[in-house]
């Protein structure tokens, strides 16, 4: 029997270390923030802003769920929570009644705009002020190509996102 395992060099090491910290830290940072500010996670608060950002700030579940990189159940999850809150409304999609769509209320309007400026703050903060310009273009190549590997079909906005243009929700991070 042959071992075909590709172990990691020193540095592949090194660089993965790394990268599994900032996936689970950066996480906390964010929604210590708006949880502080707003009683919202960052998952919450990226919803709010994609149905805030959509035409007539409205959505099909199944596109939410796209622009926020998440499944469809951990987002029907998130948004009974919302919905509870008072901060959008379900309803019967008018052109495919099978489908649900999510629109943002009025008090889900004015809870993230007070929200954006504290969170932007924090994204600043925590992880572009960081870096020089040069390093932001890296980070976008870097995570473009992995993204790629996990989301060949560019099911997630993240993934089809472009540089030079942003996503739709850039203003509000």
């Amino acid at each position: 029997m042959t071992d075909d395992t590709r172990w990691l060099n020193t540095e592949e090491s090194a660089a993965w270390v790394r990268l599994v910290a900032l996936t689970e830290l950066l996480p906390g940072a964010l929604d210590a923030q708006l949880l502080r500010d707003a009683q919202l996670t960052h998952f919450e608060y990226g919803a709010l802003m994609a149905l805030a950002a959509a035409p007539d700030r409205t959505m099909r579940m199944t596109a939410l769920a796209a622009r926020t990189n998440a499944t469809l159940p951990r987002l029907s999850h998130v948004a009974r929570r919302l919905e509870e809150r008072g901060l959008i409304r379900r309803f019967p999609c008018p052109e495919d009644r099978r489908a649900t769509n999510a629109t943002i209320t009025e008090a889900g309007m004015e809870l993230i705009d007070r929200a954006a400026p504290g969170h932007v703050e924090t994204v600043r903060s925590t992880v572009l002020d960081a870096l020089s310009p040069e390093q932001l273009q890296q980070l976008y190549a870097i995570a473009g190509a992995v993204l790629t590997r996990l989301d060949p079909d560019e099911r997630l906005s993240a993934t089809s996102c472009q540089f030079s243009e942003g996503p739709a929700l850039a203003r509000a991070g």
